[in-house]
């Protein structure tokens, strides 16, 4: 049967699909200007055009008005152009519906990458056993985080699923309907979520896609790796970290971090429990039916009663399965055997605690609440604070415990209290409930020692909790492994690890890395910090695990990631694989059953083909790092020039959309870390530093100083050895590809105005000569002619949502000049620069949704 070509079959379930769909969604009449569908395609045009003829937002919104609107007043313009904001948000979410729903048919479920795939390849070559071997220990965590890069509310969340459905069944009647009430949902909160309606927001993946598609994998290992036999290893497991996430977060509080820990058992015993009401009706028969009733009561009790009380323990849950199982094994010829045992792999893998809440907070924090602490003189020395490191750690060895959270106020009362938070949602919902404490910015060894010794002061000598550094910045990267061997090496630590297994998680940050040392550095500190870790690891016994902070676009350590697991060489430790997953990455990665099961079998495959097929295949040679170190530092070099121009915070502050980032109410946690009026680089998170680059189109943290670390090579006579590396390193060749994502996503035409600014255009005109010699070197190393043609389905799709785009990010660059204008005049009409400043915000929210597919 002939299969047609990936972007064949993208062509003809996704484009063609989202032309006809929107034929329809265009004349759906969702206000009182009824004629803004008809007016939008040709607002479209006009941009094309003016683009083409170099024209600035501002002339390519006057000749739309001149030609179309019949000299209508600016305030009648206005409510137009808000009006195409909202068929372009709606717009945006009928391709992610149309996309969703093609997903099955683009994307080859079971090709290379599957479970079905590893599975048959092992066995063809002789390696079942090998494979067995590695699933016995090996794991794959996604951890759930509330970063916020995607803004949709939960009732459009709700819309998507169903409009993916209507899709799929080419339900035309349906698919109006839910078009029609698209266009009367809000896509923005009125106020900002809490933590707790982060958490719910997340929850919805859990109990609706995560709580399906994990358990039928883990069902599929035992089925046909196993061959039935029992792996007492959960493969694939679930981190959470809505309501535990306190770094830079003032309104994660205790109540919230429990609140989100019930929330998170009750929604997994309400899974438990309407699987075991849909087994009652097949499992009828004597004996079963006794049992599985008493299960339905317990769990029914425990989901519907005001005081928290669970009245069927997780060890007695799994019993009646197992009694249940022997039953119809024993006496009923194994009838619905298959979905019993579902469940009870579903268990095995979510116990009662369905995700596991990590707690994180930043290690200056620590530093303050030591510090305050050491004031009373009752659990630590006075001088404490004004001791140097290597005092600080031997007066932590005789800290006292008992401390009483109430006897401090502030951000030391709502410290302690999270110890014993993590202690209350261990004794609830079990070990894995809560048993990871991070810190982020983790510079030195004390900051982790601190940690520890947080939990003795706090009476719990013995801790089942991990202790995880966070390294972000380059520097500390660099340092990481001298900070894990003095760990290593410390006394108390020691015993410590020997309480965990002699099992350490190192957690690395993508985000913050590609902030502060440009992309080539952060990527490639990155990899050697995980090779230095690795072996200093080795070298003392301890078996490192590594998590991945990573965020959606490349530039935040997304694009092609399982590429980059497959790729990591024997010297960089694979007994995990673990990351971050958030925003549109969340949604469009794992948003459906098919993309989660798609994207978690990809990752999955990777370790093992890292481990067990290519084992020795991706090794970098002396020669190769000393390459990497060249690009790398040449790289960090021209970015860090970049930071340090006067007009680099002046451009983020006044042309970018940062400010705008704060206005949005779409997360709790505040757009900055500091409270200072003043705009300070190291307190900018990456999340509005990366996507303030977006919504310009210039997408600068994906690929400036790339293009100028490579011209290095080709202006020396050394190209071959930047060629010959591409060629054969899987690592360089998955960086470069996704640093070409982040240039097919830029559109200077959009901006190109500015380069005649008296301020700010040889600022500007950097980054354009940065991007053009980026896009050039690329492109000859790739040997392609265009951007991403060796992935034209994703081509295309990116290429359509800039196509949706476009129209709004004129909208916004035209907002901003016109405040500009409007602040230069003698007496600004501040009512109507508030109304542009809205107009700026909202179609921010398009924008980033748009961007999905950066992951």
């Amino acid at each position: 049967m002939y299969t047609p070509p990936k972007i064949e079959r993208f062509n003809q379930n996704v484009l063609s699909k989202y032309n006809i769909y929107n034929s329809v969604f265009i004349t759906l009449p969702f206000d009182a200007i009824d004629n803004t569908g008809v007016l939008l395609p040709l607002f479209a045009e006009i941009c094309e055009a003016g683009y083409q003829q170099h024209l600035n937002p501002r002339q390519i919104v006057a000749q739309f008005s001149d030609k179309f609107l019949d000299g209508k007043s600016e305030e009648e313009q206005i409510s137009l152009m808000f009006r195409f904001i909202q068929y372009i948000e709606r717009q945006i979410v009928l391709f992610d519906a149309i996309e969703d729903a093609a997903f099955p048919i683009v994307n080859n479920m079971e090709g290379r990458g599957s479970l079905r795939d590893i599975s048959e390849k092992a066995e063809a070559k002789g390696r079942l056993g090998e494979l067995k071997a590695f699933l016995r220990t090996f794991h794959v965590r996604t951890v759930l985080t509330a970063h916020p890069t995607q803004f949709y509310p939960g009732p459009v969340l709700g819309i998507i699923t169903d409009l993916t459905q209507a899709i799929r069944e080419d339900d035309l009647l349906r698919i109006k309907q839910l078009l029609s009430q698209l266009g009367k949902t809000p896509f923005i909160n009125k106020e900002k979520p809490t933590p707790y309606d982060e958490a719910v927001s997340l929850v919805w993946y859990l109990e609706n896609v995560f709580y399906y598609t994990a358990g039928e994998m883990e069902e599929y290992l035992r089925k046909n790796i196993f061959r039935n036999e029992e792996n007492g290893n959960a493969v694939i497991n679930f981190g959470f970290w809505p309501g535990g996430d306190r770094d830079g977060n003032p309104f994660v509080t205790t109540d919230i971090t429990l609140k989100v820990a019930q929330r998170l058992r009750t929604s997994l015993l309400r899974c438990y429990y309407n699987e075991i009401r849909s087994l009652k009706r097949k499992l009828t028969f004597y004996g079963a039916d006794v049992l599985i009733t008493e299960i339905e009561l317990k769990l029914y009790d425990s989901i519907y009663n005001d005081e928290n009380l669970v009245f069927i323990t997780l060890n007695e849950f799994r019993q009646k399965l197992d009694e249940i199982k022997t039953l119809i094994i024993t006496q009923h010829q194994s009838l619905y055997l298959d979905e019993l045992q579902l469940l009870i792999s579903r268990v095995k893998l979510f116990g009662f605690h369905f995700a596991s809440l990590d707690i994180r907070q930043n290690s200056k924090i620590h530093h303050a609440v030591f510090d305050d602490i050491s004031k009373q003189g009752a659990y630590l020395p006075t001088e404490y604070a004004s001791a140097d490191d290597t005092r600080k750690s031997a007066m932590l060895s005789q800290a006292k415990s008992g401390i009483n959270p109430n006897d401090f106020d502030g951000i030391t009362k709502s410290t302690l209290e999270s110890i014993y938070a993590m202690r209350t949602i261990q004794e609830r919902n079990g070990e894995q409930g809560s048993n990871r404490y991070i810190i982020s910015n983790n510079e030195t060894a004390l900051d982790v020692l601190q940690v520890l010794s947080l939990f003795g002061l706090c009476g719990w000598e013995n801790p089942t909790v991990d202790v995880v550094p966070l390294f972000e910045v380059i520097d500390d990267l660099r340092n990481a492994k001298s900070v894990m061997e003095t760990l290593y090496t410390n006394s108390k630590y020691q015993r410590h690890l020997q309480q965990r297994n002699n099992i350490q998680t190192v957690m690395l940050g993508f985000s913050d890395g590609t902030k502060d040392g440009g992309y080539l550095m952060a990527n490639w500190s990155i990899y050697k910090a995980k090779e230095a870790i690795t072996e200093i690891s080795r070298q003392y016994g301890i078996k490192v695990v590594f998590f991945d902070g990573r965020g959606g676009p490349p530039a935040r350590g997304g694009g092609k990631t399982h590429q980059f697991y497959a790729s990591l060489g024997a010297e960089i430790e694979n007994r995990e694989i673990q990351i971050t997953i958030q925003g549109q990455t969340i949604s469009s990665n794992f948003g459906t059953a098919d993309s989660c099961r798609y994207n978690l079998e990809n990752l999955l495959t990777a370790g093992v083909e890292n481990e067990i097929f290519d084992k020795g295949v991706h090794v970098l040679t002396d020669s190769d790092k000393s390459i990497l170190d060249e690009l790398a530092q040449t790289g960090f070099e021209k970015y860090s020039e970049f930071k340090k121009h006067p007009k680099f915070i002046p451009y983020l502050e006044q042309v970018s959309t940062l400010k705008y980032f704060a206005k949005a109410n779409i997360g709790s946690r505040p757009a900055k870390r500091s409270k200072s009026a003043a705009l300070e680089f190291s307190e900018l998170r990456a999340i509005p530093f990366v996507g303030s680059w977006s919504q310009l189109k210039q997408n600068v943290p994906g690929f400036f100083g790339v293009g100028t670390a490579l011209a290095q090579f080709e202006e020396s006579g050394r190209w071959n050895e930047v060629q010959v590396l591409y060629n054969r390193s899987l690592f360089v060749r998955t960086l470069l590809e996704n640093s070409m994502m982040s240039l097919a996503k830029s559109f200077f035409p959009l901006t190109a105005y500015m380069k005649d600014d008296p301020e700010f255009g040889a600022f500007w005109s950097i980054i354009y000569e940065e991007f053009v010699l980026t896009r050039r070197l690329l492109l000859k190393i790739a040997g392609h002619t265009e951007l991403m043609e060796n992935y034209p389905d994703g081509k295309a799709s990116v290429a359509m949502r800039e196509l949706i785009v476009r129209p709004l990010l004129t909208i916004q660059q035209y907002a901003l000049l016109r405040i500009k204008e409007l602040h230069s005049e003698s007496a600004p009409d501040e009512q109507l620069i508030s109304v542009y400043e809205k107009m700026v915000t909202r179609s921010l929210f398009g924008n980033t949704n748009a961007s999905r597919n950066s992951a």
